[in-house]
């Protein structure tokens, strides 16, 4: 009977997968998407917008709070290998967009003068495509008239590229590209155009009836004698259904695609859709670091090379007194921990001390008087200490365990002090004018004070 399962060499074979999968996905650029400050309702909209266009390789529920400071992301970005971020704000002036390079930068700072959410370009398609499968590979970067027009512009071409993973055309399997992210920049007015589209890739040279058959979208046929009419005419379908192709977006395919009718080496024509987000933005400045740092590029600002030179002085002269109290600060930690140490040895060589001078002083073989002596004993003699060295007796409150001692009672107490007086005939008081005599003895109605609890006899009268 043969074993079951997978063998020793398919096991390797996916574990060494599995590894190169986890190797290949942990050295592409990974980012995070958020907000910052007082944004709205619409700049959170957009930021999950774009946070849509950068997936896979973005945190897609990423949550981030107002307490939470551009340290602690920094800090959480490190393990996970985050390499860049995607910071969108908004001011009483304008909604800017900020790409950061981790760890040590450049920052990208771009005001965005005019943005559309998703759902505002998708409902003014007429037809739209946008479904799941297209997110689970990053987009296809297009950047346009990214020409030699200055160093900044050609720092904004590089941090834009090194957003996504490089791609290799002699490798790359054409069915990862699903969306495509175009880039444009404006020399004259230095403003860029964002735009993400969906692409599909269809056959050409088949006529709208056997493009629909393909498609697997049956038309109605019932007014048709036979197929052919479907196929050589098209009858019964609308003009909008059949998109004008041209040279412009016909090509031979180097390899087949999934599809009906895409096969190698066939003409198809690539049709791209607008999914959004939409965003045209402007560079403002270039900042050496994440966040802070020296201004490399501004565009509303110019400064000669002596005003430069002397930010860069007064720089230095910061960075030299932050490092000297630095310094300064560490000395004193050290200083501070040294005395701390030399303290505690001093007080346990005292302690020492202290106990070899007590073990001296108590006789071998004898308890010391302080062991034989309770508690009570213990507080008393602090009381009468304090009493002699002060001259008057302590408060109550600097001796509170320090309580009167009471007179030990016997069981029972308690009982016959509350039942002592609370007799029968307690509460009767008897006549200050009567003589203390046998008659004075005797209670109200002739009843005689005796211990017995019945009417007394009554005296005889004399003749």
């Amino acid at each position: 009977m043969g074993r079951s399962g997978r063998s020793r060499h398919q096991k390797r074979a996916r574990a060494q997968a599995q590894l190169h999968n986890l190797e290949a996905y942990a050295a592409n650029p990974h980012s995070f998407v958020f907000t910052r400050g007082c944004a709205g309702q619409n700049i959170r909209q957009l930021a999950l917008d774009v946070r849509r266009v950068m997936e896979p390789l973005t945190a897609s529920r990423l949550q981030v709070r107002k307490k939470n400071s551009l340290k602690d992301c920094v800090a959480v970005a490190g393990p996970l290998g985050v390499t860049h971020f995607l910071i969108l704000s908004k001011t009483e002036t304008s909604v800017y967009f900020k790409l950061m390079r981790l760890p040590g930068g450049p920052t990208l700072t771009f005001q965005v003068k005019k943005y559309s959410l998703v759902r505002d370009v998708v409902s003014s398609l007429r037809r739209h495509r946008m479904h799941e499968q297209q997110f689970a590979h990053p987009p296809l970067l297009v950047l346009n008239s990214f020409g030699p027009h200055g160093m900044h512009v050609k720092l904004m071409a590089t941090m834009f590229q090194n957003l996504f993973p490089s791609i290799n055309v002699h490798k790359v399997n054409l069915n990862t590209i699903k969306r495509c992210l175009l880039i444009d920049y404006n020399p004259d007015s230095q403003e860029l155009d964002f735009r993400h589209y969906s692409i599909k890739v269809v056959p050409v040279g088949a006529s709208r009836g056997m493009k629909k058959l393909l498609q697997e979208k049956f038309p109605n046929m019932s007014r048709l004698q036979d197929i052919s009419e479907l196929l050589a005419t098209g009858a019964g379908l609308s003009e909008s259904e059949a998109e004008p192709d041209g040279d412009h977006n016909i090509t031979e395919l180097p390899q087949a695609i999934a599809g009906r009718g895409n096969m190698l080496a066939q003409q198809s024509a690539v049709r791209l859709t607008e999914i959004g987000p939409r965003m045209t933005l402007r560079l403002i400045k270039v900042q050496d670091g994440i966040g802070e740092g020296k201004v490399m590029f501004h565009s509303f600002v110019r400064k000669t090379e002596e005003e430069l030179q002397a930010i860069l002085e007064a720089k230095e002269k910061r960075l030299q007194l932050k490092a000297q109290r630095r310094a300064q600060q560490a000395q004193n930690v050290q200083r501070k921990q040294e005395q701390r140490e030399a303290h505690r040895e001093k007080s346990l060589e005292g302690m020492k001390k202290a106990q070899v001078g007590s073990s001296r002083e108590v006789a071998p073989g004898r308890p010391s008087p302080w062991l034989s002596k309770s508690d009570d004993d213990l507080e008393d003699d602090d009381i009468e200490y304090f009493r002699q060295a002060v001259g008057e007796a302590p408060s109550e409150d600097l001796f509170p365990e320090a309580k009167p001692k009471q007179p030990a009672k016997c069981p029972g107490w308690k009982r016959r002090e509350t039942d002592r007086g609370k007799g029968r005939f307690s509460d009767w008081k008897l006549p200050k004018d009567k003589p203390q005599g046998a008659q004075g003895r005797r209670g109200p109605k002739g009843v005689s004070w005796h211990r017995g609890r019945g009417r007394g006899r009554p005296q005889k009268r004399a003749a």
